[in-house]
């Protein structure tokens, strides 16, 4: 019997992929968002229209109808959550919340990162948002029975998306022999997931009856260094001696306060997860696309698609000032 699965997003990075991959498995899908949808939504997908902050427009739209599952891809804060339960509470058998791996310890312990490892994250308040959401739930579902999983994903791409503090500024910037700023020295670890082989795991969660009350870490094993992401997209731009210049995180952070929080808060550091949690119970879940891969996938996405090459400016004039000051005080 299929399960009826409402994405509430359902056009994101990874919900996009969830979404394909429900379809396959053969889920009556109903996806919830403003209607103004980034990706195409397969084909059987039903869609309804509501801004998810507007409860009475949400009720309207989704009239009496309950849900076996229903995965919130759009819940950021303890607020968030609490229209969410309202409204669904009661009329789903499941109610699937994305959270962060970031929300994880930061700087962690002990590596690899486990499901067991603290949520303590002083730096960013993206992640403590993300915890304090979590809070809630865990607390409704010991206190009610809150049918509830939480899913924590890391950095998970698709050819859309470049995981590098520029996007397509830095490969535009390789391109044009310019120099690239990557934080650190580029050899810390960092754990990257394509949506694809995400959405593996995270499909298997839906309905299943040993993931309600539980979190679940979802984000493979592969995890490269900064130097080697930087390198396979320099590769797949044609560009064999890209120019790269390391600076601190804690610099990079002086020079542009708004990166702080997502480099001293989660990239500066090796992240490594154990995904034995989730594949006991999905044991399809793998890691089968390397970054050398997506990056080919990104940057021929990105050539195929010329208005997604967007300079950001701002961002282009500060790696400028990163690199001068880099090479005057090295």
């Amino acid at each position: 019997m299929a399960r009826s699965v409402l994405y509430i997003g359902g056009t994101g990075t990874i919900s996009a992929a969830c979404v394909r991959r429900s379809v396959q498995a053969g889920d009556e899908v109903t996806v919830l968002n403003r209607g103004s949808s980034r990706r195409a939504l397969p084909d059987g997908v039903r869609e309804l229209a509501a801004d998810v902050r507007d409860p009475a427009a949400v009720r309207e739209a989704v009239g009496a109808a309950g849900y076996d599952v229903v995965a919130d891809f759009l819940s950021f804060t303890p607020e968030h959550v609490t229209t969410a339960l309202e409204l669904f509470e009661g009329s789903t058998g499941q109610y699937v919340f994305i959270s962060s791996a970031s929300a994880y310890e930061k700087p962690p312990r002990r590596l690899p990162v486990t499901e067991s490892t603290p949520l303590r994250n002083p730096f960013w308040q993206y992640s403590r948002d993300k915890i304090a959401c979590e809070d809630l739930l865990v607390a409704a579902h010991r206190d009610r029975g809150l049918p509830v999983t939480i899913v924590r994903p890391s950095h998970t791409y698709d050819e859309s998306s470049i995981p590098t503090l520029g996007g397509w500024t830095d490969i535009a910037r390789m391109r044009d022999g310019r120099p690239v700023v990557i934080h650190g020295d580029g050899t810390s670890l960092w754990t990257i997931t394509h949506a694809e082989d995400f959405a593996v795991a995270f499909a298997g969660l839906l309905g299943h009856p040993q993931a309600i009350g539980d979190a679940f870490t979802i984000t493979g094993s592969h995890a490269p260094t900064w130097n080697a992401i930087y390198g396979w997209l320099a590769e797949a731009a044609g560009v064999s001696a890209p120019d790269i210049v390391h600076a601190a995180s804690d610099t990079i952070a002086a020079f542009e306060p708004a990166l702080g929080p997502t480099l001293i808060g989660d990239k500066a550091h090796s992240m490594v997860f154990d995904n034995s949690k989730v594949t006991a119970l999905v044991p399809e879940f793998r890691t089968t696309i390397l970054f050398d891969e997506g990056a080919r996938r990104i940057v021929a996405h990105h050539d195929a698609h010329p208005e997604l090459q967007r300079i950001d400016a701002d961002r282009d004039a500060l790696f400028d000032r990163i690199a001068a000051h880099a090479r005057t005080a090295g």
